[in-house]
């Protein structure tokens, strides 16, 4: 591929001496489990996200999960959620016994529905966890509202969402605990899994720090059951020297973004839109085509590479059949599950690239 969808060798050859240096430092100390890494890295990324603690784990899934049980979620609760993103989003849920149900998406954003969550709340319901999709936070106010008018836990699933803003707020740092994932292919990834829960609750992160090592609280001495999600050591010395860069990266995304909706000028394709509250850091950037297949193997015959998130949506997936929902019950998510195709997104793509990757999708028929 000319301008393949994602290179991620060239964000490493850009800083090549300090990541070569974080972890030729982790080997000199020869400590690869909750080390100094880990801690220094929690504060640093607490600091950015303006909240009091963070807590590093094994992955952005895990993330939610610890969150959701340290928020109290149990067996036979409800968690209202999603149906087309990562199905991390909802396994979250499933794995710890409870029952996802799933609120439609704005067509707009790609986002929860804060008006459709309320025929969704049933005495079951304990917990929402709206996603932040492709780096455009949800309409968070409504949401948060709707929670507090019925005592429900919110957790945020920024796992794309790393520096995204709402309302001049970090995506993430705005309900009770926000999620994310360290993933290799996020705004803010590691070299392998990793992820970190956000919140101001003291009492959360403590519980969510015994949660993710076997709910010790001193070593050999366990307060409850846990789970091993520690993140490494290494992966944190990596995230580290990689957060100096976030912002400027996240700027570059927005550019490229902005350079696009400038060039491209195809009727058949509908660009992202940014909402007034939010700043969009272009995680994944989502065109919608009606002819997304054809528009696909279009851009492949002219050296453009291209994905699909998300083709099949959780309700309709296999894994959940047992929850009975029919094709036709979340429309709106059906249609962007349809539509959505991701172009080339990444901070090292030069602009002669984004034009490539233009001129191709303006030459689709």
């Amino acid at each position: 591929m000319a301008v393949p969808y994602l290179e991620l060798k060239s964000e490493y050859l850009e800083i090549k001496k300090e990541i070569d240096t974080a972890v030729s430092g982790v080997f000199e100390r020869s400590c690869f489990v909750l080390d100094e890494n880990v801690s220094s890295f929690e504060k640093e990324f607490a600091s950015y996200l303006g909240s009091k603690h963070c807590i590093g784990v094994g992955n952005g899934m895990d993330a939610l999960r610890l969150a959701l049980l340290a928020g109290g979620v149990k067996a036979g609760d409800e968690v209202l959620c999603v149906s087309n993103s990562a199905l991390a989003s909802v396994l979250c849920a499933s794995t710890i016994g409870a029952k996802p149900v799933f609120v439609d998406v704005e067509y707009e954003t790609h986002n929860m529905d804060a008006a459709k969550i309320g025929a969704k709340i049933t005495p079951k319901t304990k917990a929402i966890v709206p996603v932040h999709l492709y780096g455009q936070p949800a309409d968070m106010a409504p949401i948060l509202e709707t929670a507090q008018k019925h005592s429900l836990l919110v957790v945020e699933d920024a796992c794309q969402a790393h520096g995204a803003l709402y309302k001049g707020k970090k995506a993430g740092s705005i309900a009770r605990a926000g999620c994310f994932s360290f993933y290799p292919t996020k705004n803010l990834g590691a070299y392998g899994d990793g992820g970190a829960v956000i919140t101001n609750d003291s009492e959360m992160a403590e519980k969510i720090s015994m949660l993710r090592n076997y709910g010790q609280t001193n070593r050999y001495e366990h307060a409850i059951e846990g789970f091993n999600s520690r993140l490494d050591e290494l992966q944190a010395a990596i995230l580290r020297a990689k957060l100096k860069h976030l912002d400027r990266w996240n700027n570059k995304r927005r550019e490229i973004a902005k350079l696009y909706a400038e060039l491209i000028k195809n009727e058949a394709v509908l660009l992202p839109a940014e909402k007034e509250y939010a700043r969009h850091i272009y995680c994944i950037y989502a065109l919608k085509c009606a002819k997304r297949e054809a528009l696909m193997q279009h851009l492949k015959k002219n050296g453009v590479g291209s994905l699909i998130h998300y083709p099949i949506p959780a309700h309709l997936q296999a894994a959940y059949s047992h929850l009975g929902i029919k094709k036709g019950a979340l429309p709106i998510t059906e249609k962007t599950c349809l539509e959505e195709l991701s172009l080339p997104m990444y901070p090292q793509l030069s602009e002669g690239q984004v034009r490539q990757v233009s001129d191709a999708v303006n030459s689709f028929l």
